[in-house]
């Protein structure tokens, strides 16, 4: 037995081994690549927001005027009604859903002949998750079987009614 004095260096060379740690570096690569899945990417709305003045401007002619959906808002926040053109649809947002498969179908969303635009009317002291509802009602939906059905891909605001 070889007993190393102490401050006795040593010629000798520690050499890395470079083939395993590549091994494993590709190994990993393979293991993520495999397991990636890609989904639909979750709250990416295509929305306009309003400009201090709205400049309205001609509608093209294959286009449908845009769809106004007002939604009310109680003395606290919460939701008092849904309305729908000039129909009211109480605080259902599945009605909603409806009214606008009922007016585009279910093969409508971006690429469409109808690229339809809803307009959200909120009042000012709305709550944020109404809003939130009203767009997912808007935008689409998902079917039993996990297929997604998009209805509007152009969703833009109103301008704010200041609060009396």
């Amino acid at each position: 037995m070889k007993i190393r004095k102490i401050g006795e260096r040593s010629d000798e060379k520690i050499e890395l081994m470079m083939t395993p740690m590549i091994d494993v570096v590709f190994q990993l690569l393979a293991f993520f690549i495999m397991t990636f899945k890609i989904i639909a990417p979750e709250g990416d709305f295509n929305i306009k927001m309003p400009l201090a003045a709205p400049n309205p401007g001609l509608p093209a002619p294959d286009q449908l005027p845009p769809i106004t959906v007002r939604l009310r808002a109680a003395s606290d926040g919460q939701l008092a009604s849904i309305q729908f053109g000039q129909r009211s649809l109480g605080r259902d947002f599945s009605a909603l859903r409806q009214q606008i498969r009922g007016i585009l179908g279910d093969n409508a969303g971006p690429g469409s002949v109808q690229d339809t635009e809803v307009e959200l009317d909120c009042d000012y002291n709305l709550r944020y998750e109404y809003t939130i509802d009203a767009i997912t009602a808007i935008s689409g939906y998902v079917t039993p079987d996990g297929r997604i059905v998009k209805l509007v891909d152009k969703i833009k605001f109103a301008p704010l009614h200041p609060p009396k």
